[in-house]
């Protein structure tokens, strides 16, 4: 069959947080590992917020052990200090902890937003064409920064004629069927992968069955929506005798 390359995942990259981008970390055309950064956005404001919400945070702990231990005092001694007194403190240092707890959550979330700000690769792949430059403003969604295709496994999509389905399917109940990728003359392989999907039914118009498989690709041969010839190997037949297919004549009676 005649195959399309695809990259196993695709990603197009976009901030989560909007602002000005102060460095561009990659090169176009660069292979990238997963958690690399790619673009830092200006932290000063998100940096402020957190500094701000963690001063809150250390406030209202302050208060809460203020609170704490007036209660422990007014608790030490049954009856010296009036039951209804009690009672407030016990209610205040409750919310006091609520707000505390509130402050905590208020560091947490300024602190995610403040990670936001340094952009990294969500996976291992290769940089295409830069999309936005450094010193731009950037909304926090909506605008890709730059696409990452995961090209090392990578996938082969192709169609089968719906005679040749039995034979894939046989030789998938028997374990991995290999596929080889081949280059423009169909002779030479130049990868070999393994069949990963069978469609789940045949197209009508054509009578053929998509299936998918994924190659290593270690040496880069194969680029997204690059066409390839592709051989299923559904097979293998020994102690039998090969011959070239010219040499086979067709008579009255059959080859």
């Amino acid at each position: 069959a005649v195959g399309t390359a695809r990259a196993l995942n695709t990603v197009a990259v976009q901030p989560q947080v909007g602002g000005k981008i102060i460095e561009i970390g990659f090169k176009e055309g660069q292979s990238i590992e997963k958690g690399q950064v790619l673009a830092r956005i200006d932290p000063a404001t998100f940096q402020a917020a957190f500094d701000q919400a963690k001063a809150k945070w250390t406030q209202d702990q302050s208060q809460l052990a203020n609170a704490k231990v007036d209660l422990e005092r007014y608790e030490r001694i049954p009856g010296a200090v009036p039951v209804k007194t009690v009672d407030t403190q016990r209610a205040l240092v409750a919310q006091l902890t609520g707000q505390a707890a509130s402050s905590r959550a208020a560091v947490d979330a300024a602190q995610l937003q403040l990670s936001y700000t340094n952009i990294v690769a969500p996976l291992t792949g290769r940089t295409g064409i830069r999309q936005v430059d450094e010193g731009n403003i950037v909304a926090g969604s909506g605008q890709a920064i730059v696409s990452i295709p995961q090209v090392q496994p990578i996938s082969v999509l192709f169609n089968l004629p719906q005679q040749q389905l039995a034979q894939v399917t046989r030789a998938l109940a028997r374990g991995t069927v290999a596929v080889e990728a081949l280059d423009a003359d169909g002779r030479r392989g130049i990868d070999t992968g393994e069949l990963k999907v069978v469609d789940n039914q045949v197209d009508q118009q054509t009578g053929t069955v998509k299936m998918k498989a994924d190659f290593p690709n270690a040496s880069l041969q194969l680029w997204p929506g690059q066409f390839t010839n592709i051989r299923v190997r559904v097979d293998v037949q020994k102690g039998v005798i090969a011959i070239p297919v010219a040499a086979v004549q067709r008579g009255p009676t059959g080859t």
